[in-house]
């Protein structure tokens, strides 16, 4: 959001794999701008997402604003995609000739309206190869239909644009929750509970969403100066004051068990493992080897229809856990052998941590 406020992007196309659920599939239209009473960023999304993490506020609030359109789309992989290709082939060898041909003519036309300016490889390649989401996916707050983007609607913005940056993040083939790993079940379950958000309902008012978003600051407040508290001092006398609060009352337990697993707690870690916890978990998905192939192959197919970026940055997500460490090195040279096989030679800078080698 920092570079869309400071005007390098207008537009943002996340592509994500089928366990990354954060932000509704569909196209997104609002703006960023600095909050007039706090000086920080803020947007005018109504996504939970946004909601969430208390950066919801009113056009009003904003001052030097700048329009955003993020688009959400689903990349499948590539064996997924085949496998339902397949069946529908199945499917329409047992429809009468007559319901067969309607659906052929629906197909046709949506193929049409959806990839315009793209010659017939692109199309067919649209169609199957990249594995893009469904055509509509609905929103489970909403029952309106969120339109998914097709890869020639993706083309034409790209047109239209000119340059653009391709950033990867490693994650997107293989992902684990590292803070499953930090704490039990029983400990992890408390952080849901005591950071949990309270999905708003449809609907709302400004006014009604504005209410939810400072409750939701006021909680996360609440919950940073409590364990800002418990680093300086975790005595019962202190754990008991902060406990008494409304809705903190397993504080009492999750404290108890993290002195009996480590001499010294480390509560900035436990809050930080906390803020991921509040209308959805983190994604988690060690992928197999077969899966970090088939992906792969939808990033080629995917990119191979679209020009050439002005910039690829890649984001490795180990030194943070997100991206398994076992199959960091080995994800990044098969995206570095797709953009090879697709732009020619690479200029690479490794941006690596000088202290420690990569991991």
């Amino acid at each position: 959001m920092p570079a869309v406020y400071a005007g390098h992007f207008s537009h943002i196309v996340w592509l994500h794999p089928t366990w990354a659920q954060q932000i509704r599939e569909g196209k997104h239209h609002f703006a960023v701008g600095k909050d007039i009473s706090t000086t920080t960023i803020r947007v005018t999304s109504t996504d939970h997402y946004f909601l969430s993490d208390g950066l919801y506020v009113t056009e009003d609030q904003l001052e030097n604003q700048k329009p955003l359109q993020l688009d959400v789309i689903t990349v499948k992989p590539y064996k997924l995609c085949n496998n339902e290709e397949e069946k529908d082939a199945v499917s329409s060898a047992k429809k009468p000739k007559l319901a067969l041909e309607d659906a052929e003519n629906t197909a046709s036309t949506n193929c049409d309206s959806r990839s315009e300016g793209l010659g017939k490889d692109a199309v067919t390649q649209t169609r199957g190869q990249t594995c893009l989401g469904p055509s509509y996916s609905r929103s489970p707050e909403s029952q309106d239909p969120q339109p998914a983007i097709s890869t020639g609607e993706i083309l034409d913005t790209l047109k239209k644009g000119g340059a653009f940056v391709l950033d990867i993040d490693l994650d997107f083939f293989s992902v684990k929750n590292p803070f499953k790993e930090m704490f039990t079940q029983e400990e992890y379950k408390i952080l849901q509970q005591l950071y949990q958000f309270k999905k708003p309902g449809i609907n709302l008012t400004e006014e009604d969403l504005v209410d939810c978003v400072d409750t939701r600051i006021h909680q996360l407040e609440d919950l940073e100066a409590t364990f800002a508290d418990l680093c300086d001092g975790d005595d019962e006398e202190t754990v008991q004051k902060w406990a008494s609060n409304p809705g903190m009352e397993s504080l009492v337990p999750l404290v108890q068990s993290l002195k009996k697993r480590m001499e010294v707690p480390d509560y900035e870690m436990v809050h930080q493992a906390g803020l991921t916890c509040d209308y959805s978990e983190l994604p988690h998905h060690i992928s197999t080897e077969q899966e970090i192939e088939d992906l792969i192959k939808s990033v080629y197919y995917l990119l191979k229809n679209l020009p050439k970026p002005t910039l690829v940055t890649i984001a490795r997500s180990s030194l943070d856990d997100y991206c398994p460490s076992e199959q960091v090195d080995t994800i990044q040279e098969k995206v570095l052998d797709v953009l090879r096989s697709l732009y020619g030679t690479l200029d690479i800078h490794l941006v690596y941590s000088a202290e420690s080698s990569p991991s």
